[in-house]
Order: structure tokens, then sequence, then C-alpha cells
């Protein structure tokens, strides 16, 4: 059998983890790729602006990932355009095995960095207002609807959480629930039923999302009378759970209920040589700047395995 090459990592995704974890990879020496099925970015790419990420106030979604990508190619990561079919931990004697659609790679380790995705609501108009007047992230557009009155569509801890957040900025925000009470936690539900800016709409489905330019109306549907009415926004708010990217995943890699990926402080997973960093793990905070951190974090670890307790002599 044709000896293949042993890279010390690969990468897979290519959101802000993805990006940090490579040129922390490169910076380091290591023989690394990162793979990634569309445009290196992730859910950045497609956010309008910016405003929390240190250090760079004033600064696009599209930009500040163009810069992160820019200084990990400037340091020496090679990035490929491809799709992740399977892992095969350990495959390779000691290294694990990582198949696309067009190639075959073996690693010491491997880096998952797929994040997630928001679930959407599936209705007309969302993905034509995306970035304009939809949003999926409180922390990130929460700013932009100063004095405006907004909807939040969910009753889970994180559409209420959000919700309470929102009312720092907007002059009233209103919660859309499918069913005639919420599922968030009783401690959550009593502050957001007290709070004067937070008003509700039960038993109630989004069927459209309308506006020229920006948001301005949702059709909405009551779920027990199927009566559709019209109610005037200027932003909504979508919080309706989210999905990881983990269709290649293999099973023996422990996940969490939601289905995100298990890992220890140091971003190992249960599987020696398999880590994983940002979105796709199972955590309380999902931002950029944790995402890069995750990064930092899992490379140093990785680097110690591969130091560590790899023997380079024996692979396929």
């Amino acid at each position: 059998m044709e000896k293949k090459e042993l890279l010390d990592l690969v990468i897979i995704g290519g959101g802000p983890a993805g990006l940090t974890a490579g040129l922390y990879a490169a910076r380091s020496q290591m023989n690394v790729i990162m793979l990634e099925k569309m445009m290196p970015g992730g859910m950045v790419s497609i956010t309008a602006e910016v405003e929390n990420y240190p250090g760079t106030p004033d600064i696009t979604g599209p930009e500040l990932v163009g810069n992160m990508e820019k200084q990990a190619r400037d340091m020496g990561l090679e990035i490929k355009s491809e799709e992740v079919l399977l892992i095969e931990p350990g495959a390779g004697i000691n290294g694990h095995i990582v198949k696309t659609d067009s190639n075959e790679y073996i690693a010491k380790s491997v880096l998952i960095a797929t994040g997630s995705t928001p679930r959407k609501i599936g209705c007309v108009g969302e993905s034509e207002h995306l970035g304009r007047g939809v949003s999926y992230c409180a922390t990130c557009d929460g700013a932009f609807f100063r004095e405006k009155e907004i909807a939040v569509v969910g009753g889970g801890d994180s559409a209420v959480e959000e919700a309470l957040y929102l009312t720092k900025f907007a002059s009233k925000v209103t919660i859309i629930h499918r069913r005639d009470k919420l599922r968030a936690t009783k401690v959550i539900q009593e502050k957001a039923l007290k709070h004067p800016k937070i008003n509700f709409i039960w038993d109630t489905v989004v069927e459209g999302i309308e506006g020229k330019m920006i948001v301005d109306n949702l059709k909405l549907k009551n779920v027990k009378t199927n009566e559709i009415t019209d109610f005037k926004v200027q932003g909504i708010f979508v919080f309706v759970g989210y999905i990881p990217g983990t269709s290649f995943v293999p099973g023996i890699i422990d996940k969490d209920q939601a289905g995100y990926i298990k890992t220890d402080m140091e971003m190992r997973t249960n599987i020696p040589g398999i880590f994983a960093a940002g979105d796709i793990i199972s955590k309380k905070q999902r931002q950029i700047v944790t995402a890069c951190g995750d990064a930092a974090t899992a490379i140093k670890s990785i680097e110690f395995y591969n130091d560590w307790y790899f023997e380079e002599e024996q692979y396929l």
C-alpha cells in the first residue's frame, strides 16, 4: 500500500474558530490543512456589522473574517474547498483518516470547527430580509435596533433571555410563541412576564416577513383559529434553536442532547487526537471571541498531544 503523507493536523471548518486554529497551527510550523466546503468565514460572513469583537470597531462581518483568512494564509495555512464526508478515528493506525468529496487525508490530530447554524422559521421573506431586519443573534445585532419595536420568535430559555437582553435597546419587544405558555425556566419567565417593555402574542406562528428595504411587517397566523393578521415591527429576532454541523462526525464521539460535541477544558473529545472548538461544542456562550479562544486552547492541546503521544513512524 502506498504510504500517505502524515499531516500534523486537519482542521474541518473555516469560521472564526477554524481560521484562528489555522493561524496558530501554521505559526507553530505544523503541517496543517483546513477543509471548508464553502467560502471561509462561517456565519460571521453574513453579519452586516460586528461591534463586539475587541479592537475592531465599525467593521463588517465579511471584513473581519476576510482579515482573519488573509492573516492565516499569510502565515502559511493551506485552505482547501472540500466537503468532509467522514472521519475514521484511528483508521490510519496512529492517525485519523478524513474523507472528503474529492480526497482522503491522514493526520495525527483532527480539529472539528464546523459551528452551528440557526434553525430558521422557514417562512416567506425570511432569507430575503437576512441582515435587513431579520437576525438570529441579539448580542451581535441588538444595538442596531435602538428605540425600535421588534419581535422575538420562540419560547425557550434562549428566546426569553435574548428578549430580556434586547430591552436594553428596543422600545418594545414582543415575544411570539406557538404555544400558550413559555418553555423557559420559571425564573426567566417571571422576569419577562414582569418586564414593562415585553409583550406576548400566544398560539401564533410567523407566516411571512415583509418590507421593501427592511422589515416593516409580519404576517401572523393563530394556530387555534387560523386567523391571519398583520403585525408592524422594525425587526425580528429568531430563536427557535440551532443545528450543529455534525453530520460527518462519527457516533463514538460524545455529544450532548442537542447534538453538540462534548469537550473538556482543553478542547479534547473523548477520542484521543480528535478535538473540537467554537460553536460546535457544548457550551453556554457562542460568540466570535469565544470561538477564537477555544481554537487557541485547542492548538496548544494538539501540540502537546502530537509531541508526546504520537509515534510518527507507524502510519499508512
